[in-house]
C-alpha cells in the first residue's frame, strides 16, 4: 500500500505541445486513428477498423451517459457576470428526479467570480415556449472547491433539464481553450447517450458511429451499456507530488442487472470503451466484496472509497462477485445497481473485470494516465511515444487506442 500511495505524479509527465491537442473533432467520427497495443507490440489503424481487431470471445460495455448544457451565466445589477456550473444534484439527490423538478432544486456547483457573489439571490428572466420565465439562484454552504445553490423558477410547467436546455452551455473541456460553440451541442455526445447527467463526455465513445456498432454487432459480439455520470473532476489536475493526497472525486453509476447477468455467466471477455465504464465495471467487484463480507449491508454501505482496492486481496472470481451482486438485487427487489465510486486505478491495482480498454490519449499527469499505466502493466510511455511520433491526436477530440492487458 505504501508503495502505491507514494506513486510520484512527475513520473508520469509527457510533453504535450498544444498544436497536438485536438481543438475539433473529424468531419467523421471513425476516421480517427486508432492504436492497437497487445503484449508490447503496437499497430495503427482507423478506428472503423475496430470490428476486424476485436477478437470473437469479448463483449463491448459502453457508458450512455448524456451530458447536460451544466454551464448558465447571470448577471449582476452591477454587471458583474457570475458563471454557476452545475456538478450533481443535493436535492433531489437522484439525477433523474433532479432534472425532472418543477419548482426547485439544489445542486452542488462550481462558481466563476465567486467574489463578486456573496450574498442574496441572482435571476434569470427568459422565454420558454413565447412566456416569460424567472430563474433564481440562491448561494448556500461551501464544499471545498465548490457551493450549494438553491434554484427556484416561477413557471410549473418547465422541468430543471428542459431550463438547462434553454439557458445552460454545454461544458466542453477547458484545455480546448475556445469557447463552446452549436456544433458540439451533437460532436460532443456520444451517438449512444440516453440518461442526462454528465457534465464531461465519455470521450472514448466519440469516434463509434452507427456504422461501426453495426458491424460490431454483426460480428458476433454483444454490447451492453452501464451509466457512470461524469463530474467536473475528470478534468482536476493532479497538483500532489504523490497521489496520495490526490482526491478522487464521487461519481454515481447505474448497472442493470442483465449486465451483471452477463458478467456472471458469460465467458467472454470485457472491453471497455473509455475509463468511466472501467471504473464502473470495477467498482462493481468492491461493491460485491462488501456484500461478501456483510450480505446485509444497506446502500450506503456500498459505495467504493478511493483506496479500497488496495486494503485487502480478494480471491473471489468475477462469477462469485456478480453472483453477490445479483443475490442483492433479489433480495431488494431491484432491477439495477444504483451506487456511487470514488476508485482510483493507479500502477499496482490488479483488474479484476476489464481485459481491454478502447480510450483517448489523456493529458499528462492525470488519474486517467495512471489507469492506463496500471493496465499496460507501467509501458504507457511507449504507447504515448509511438502516438506523438506518428501524428496520433490528443484528448477528448482526439484519436483513440485499444489496450489488452499483457495477460491477455
Amino acid at each position: 500500500m505504501l508503495d502505491t500511495r507514494s506513486i510520484r505524479i512527475d513520473d508520469y509527465d509527457y510533453p504535450l505541445p498544444d498544436e497536438r491537442i485536438a481543438k475539433f473533432p473529424l468531419a467523421r467520427r471513425d476516421s480517427s486513428q486508432l492504436l492497437v497495443y497487445k503484449n508490447g507490440a503496437i499497430g495503427c489503424h482507423v478506428f472503423s477498423d475496430l470490428p476486424s481487431q476485436l477478437p470473437d470471445d469479448v463483449m463491448l460495455v459502453f457508458n450512455n451517459t448524456r451530458v447536460i448544457q451544466a454551464r448558465m451565466h447571470f448577471r449582476k445589477a452591477t454587471g458583474a457576470v457570475i458563471e454557476i456550473f452545475c456538478l450533481e444534484p443535493l436535492n433531489p439527490v437522484d439525477y433523474a428526479l433532479s432534472l425532472q423538478s418543477t419548482h426547485s432544486c439544489r445542486w452542488l456547483c462550481f462558481i466563476g467570480n465567486a467574489k463578486k457573489w456573496k450574498e442574496g439571490s441572482l435571476q434569470l428572466t427568459f422565454l420558454h415556449d413565447g412566456r416569460k420565465v424567472t430563474l433564481s439562484a440562491y448561494r448556500q454552504a461551501q464544499h471545498g472547491d465548490g457551493f450549494e445553490v438553491e434554484f427556484s423558477w416561477d413557471d410549473n410547467s418547465i422541468t430543471f433539464g428542459e431550463l438547462l436546455e434553454t439557458l445552460g452551455e454545454l461544458p466542453i473541456p477547458p484545455y480546448l481553450n475556445r469557447p463552446t460553440e452549436e456544433s458540439d451541442k451533437t460532436t460532443y455526445q456520444t451517438v449512444y447517450s440516453k440518461i442526462e447527467g454528465s457534465v464531461a463526455a465519455p470521450t472514448a465513445g466519440l469516434h463509434f458511429t452507427p456504422a461501426v456498432l453495426d458491424a460490431v454487432r454483426a460480428k458476433g459480439v454483444p454490447t451492453y451499456e452501464l451509466t457512470l455520470h461524469v463530474g467536473a473532476g475528470t478534468f482536476k489536475p493532479v497538483k500532489s507530488e504523490v497521489i496520495a493526497e490526490h482526491e478522487m472525486h464521487t461519481e454515481y453509476i447505474s448497472v442493470s442487472r442483465a449486465l451483471i447477468e452477463e458478467l456472471c455467466h458469460s465467458p467472454r471477455r470485457v472491453v471497455a470503451v473509455g475509463t468511466t465504464s472501467v471504473r464502473t465495471l470495477e467498482s462493481l467487484y468492491y461493491i460485491a466484496l462488501s456484500l461478501y463480507r456483510n450480505p446485509q449491508a444497506m446502500p450506503e454501505e456500498l459505495r467504493v472509497e478511493q483506496w479500497a482496492p488496495y486494503l485487502c486481496n480478494p480471491e473471489l472470481s468475477r462469477a462469485e462477485a456478480m453472483q453477490l451482486l445479483l443475490d442483492y438485487l433479489d433480495r431488494t427487489g431491484a432491477d439495477r445497481l444504483v451506487s456511487a465510486t470514488r476508485i482510483i486505478i493507479v500502477p499496482g491495482y490488479r483488474f479484476r473485470m476489464v481485459d481491454g480498454i478502447i480510450t483517448n490519449f489523456h493529458q499528462p499527469r492525470s488519474t486517467l494516465l495512471l489507469l492506463v499505466s496500471a493496465f499496460v502493466a507501467g509501458d504507457w510511455q511507449s504507447i504515448y511515444n509511438y502516438a506523438l511520433s506518428h501524428d496520433f491526436r490528443f484528448l477528448s477530440y482526439g484519436d483513440s487506442s485499444l489496450l489488452w492487458r499483457v495477460e491477455c
